[in-house]
């Protein structure tokens, strides 16, 4: 093979470079300049290029996002597998489907590295899965506005972080999809979870409106809306809801209020795996539905979502003792 000439080499180098730029927010563009893996990086092999890369956020053990990694796997994807730290993907670590990453949604700084290292191993980044997130429980009036802005923070800046370091890149080559897990919660808010309702309420919608805005890029979107799923959410739930404040206005309600935290682990969840499983086969359907909900009573909530205000007041007071 010809070796390029001087003008036709540098052309080539631009090329790549601002392939790899473009992946990163404007003006957090990092100046080491990676280039695509099969020719800056022995690390990775030919085969990888064939097979779908996939970035998941909140791939701890025990939750859905570790599901999911593994359901991509065994559908011989290659898993870039993120959380905020990488003991708790250990069993992972010696899985060559998996390139494991910390990565804390919280941190601009972090993002834009992870997203970089996923493209100087694999060159590309296919799917997006906008996983993590965290509970917060407790009633509006007394949560601590610190809580609330981290739920906030976490649930919905988190994922867009993640959508403005990696749909640039995505564009570039006209190709991509982007999942953003959201909750049944949305459909029939009830008390004590209101601020985590919000955050997903708040990412249902930017998912509808980025699915008609990135339509033209050549990148689908589809909102994941988990039902009762078993997943540890519950442990970190509680943990979290450790450090609230004694309630004042609502200490008659606080045993229901701490039962919240763990509604979705008590009510006959369904497996991780088979949800997972079914997600995954959404997601990397060449033209991916929209929405799609799996779980324990998510039929039933998509019901709730169509019924008056006043039935929903009723159910949730039953339930909820109020």
């Amino acid at each position: 093979m010809a070796k390029p000439n001087g003008a036709h080499q540098s052309a080539l180098q631009h090329t790549l470079i601002y392939k790899v730029e473009v992946c990163l927010p404007l003006g957090r563009c990092m100046k080491k300049a990676f280039l695509p893996c099969c020719l800056s990086s022995s690390s990775c092999n030919s085969g990888s290029m064939d097979k779908t890369v996939v970035l998941i956020t909140g791939c701890s053990e025990g939750g859905i996002g570790h599901a999911l990694a593994r359901a991509f796997a065994a559908r011989d994807c290659q898993v870039v597998a993120t959380s905020r730290s990488l003991s708790s993907m250990a069993d992972l670590k010696n899985d060559p489907r998996f390139f494991l990453q910390e990565l804390d949604v919280l941190s601009d700084g972090s993002v834009v590295q992870s997203v970089a290292n996923a493209i100087e191993r694999f060159g590309r980044i296919d799917v997006l899965v906008n996983n993590a997130g965290v509970l917060c429980v407790g009633p509006i009036a007394e949560v601590p506005l610190s809580s609330m802005q981290r739920t906030f923070e976490t649930n919905v800046f988190g994922a867009m972080r993640l959508i403005q370091a990696v749909v640039p890149h995505m564009a570039s080559g006209r190709k991509g999809t982007v999942a953003n897990v959201g909750s049944i919660t949305v459909q029939a808010p009830g008390p004590w979870s209101g601020v985590y309702t919000a955050t997903k309420a708040a990412l249902h919608s930017l998912t509808d409106s980025l699915r008609l805005e990135l339509k033209p890029l050549g990148i689908d979107v589809i909102n994941i809306v988990p039902g009762g799923t078993k997943s540890n959410i519950a442990n970190s739930a509680i943990a979290s809801y450790s450090r609230m404040p004694e309630w004042k206005l609502y200490g008659p309600y606080e045993a229901g209020i701490r039962a919240r935290a763990t509604l979705s682990q008590g009510m006959k969840p369904a497996p991780t795996e088979a949800f997972a499983k079914e997600a995954v086969a959404r997601i990397l359907k060449k033209n991916p539905p929209a929405w799609f909900s799996y779980g324990r009573y998510s039929t039933i909530f998509s019901i709730l979502h169509y019924m008056p205000l006043f039935f929903k007041d009723f159910m949730w007071r039953r339930i909820m003792k109020l």
